[in-house]
């Protein structure tokens, strides 16, 4: 059954279930990748609840991190996460791809966008790369094509059995809006970044159930809620119920694995812009 949850709830969720898993795969390929500059300001964008902008601040020396998220109550969190720490990293809200900052003014810029919709995150990067001092680094992460694979080919054949012929464009669409690894790479060139470098990896997430995975905060509160967006409201819940089955019949008493290409695209901005 489809629950409302309230923003509130969706933010300490997010903090307890996706930050700690979801989100730390994809924050090591940066932990790994990474250099962080001597001094500066630094721009971390969609930093959730705040944990791994608070860990790169309590690294960095004298380089002082701003951190704008969407979300109120994801920045409350991070807040009240940051007033235990000495020399805490900043913490805002704001919109993520139309920023209220002058060009040229970080020395590091990253952005997280993994759990981001691909149409957002190509307007996100282009204002990371506005708002960078040239020669900064700037950096981003985000699920690449052949992510989800798993469970798109079944959600197709979901949507087709519930009678829901008319949106199963919509599923491929879901595939093939993510961008591959050169797209994104093209992409940061075309915003103005130079020496653009990217790293990929498969990151599995093993389910023992068809209930278990739809039941996981990660799936059934922050991906599903954006992959059923195109299926009608009455709709929903057949759909919901129809994967959980489906998974299960799928897997063969096996572990159902649910995979994301994570990757981290970086380059540096272009002394000329």
């Amino acid at each position: 059954m489809i629950t409302h949850k309230t923003e509130k709830e969706l933010a300490f969720l997010h903090d307890l279930f996706v930050a700690t898993d979801w989100g730390e795969r994809f924050a090591s390929l940066i932990d790994e990748h990474i250099v962080l500059p001597d001094k500066g300001r630094a721009l971390y964008l969609a930093s959730g609840t705040g944990g791994h902008a608070i860990a790169l601040q309590e690294r960095a020396e004298n380089l002082k991190f701003l951190c704008i998220e969407e979300h109120e109550e994801y920045v409350e969190l991070a807040r009240s996460k940051a007033s235990a720490v000495k020399d805490a990293a900043e913490f805002q809200q704001g919109k993520l791809d139309h920023l209220s900052l002058a060009d040229n003014e970080f020395d590091f810029v990253l952005g997280d966008a993994s759990l981001l919709p691909p149409r957002q995150m190509a307007t996100m990067l282009a204002e990371m790369a506005r708002v960078a001092k040239p020669g900064a680094t700037v950096a981003i992460i985000l699920p690449t094509a052949s992510s989800f694979g798993e469970f798109f080919s079944i959600y197709w054949e979901v949507v087709h059995n519930c009678g829901l012929v008319k949106h199963e464009s919509n599923v491929e669409n879901l595939i093939t809006e993510l961008p591959t690894v050169s797209d994104i790479e093209e992409l940061a060139e075309r915003v103005g970044l130079e020496e653009v470098t990217s790293w990929a990896r498969i990151e599995e997430f093993d389910f023992d159930s068809g209930e278990q995975f739809l039941n996981s905060p990660l799936i059934s509160d922050f991906l599903l809620k954006r992959w059923l967006e195109s299926i009608p409201e009455d709709s929903r819940e057949c759909v919901r119920e129809a994967i959980s089955g489906a998974v299960n019949e799928d897997r063969h008493d096996a572990e159902f694995t649910f995979s994301v290409k994570a990757t981290l695209v970086r380059g540096h901005k272009g002394r000329s812009h």
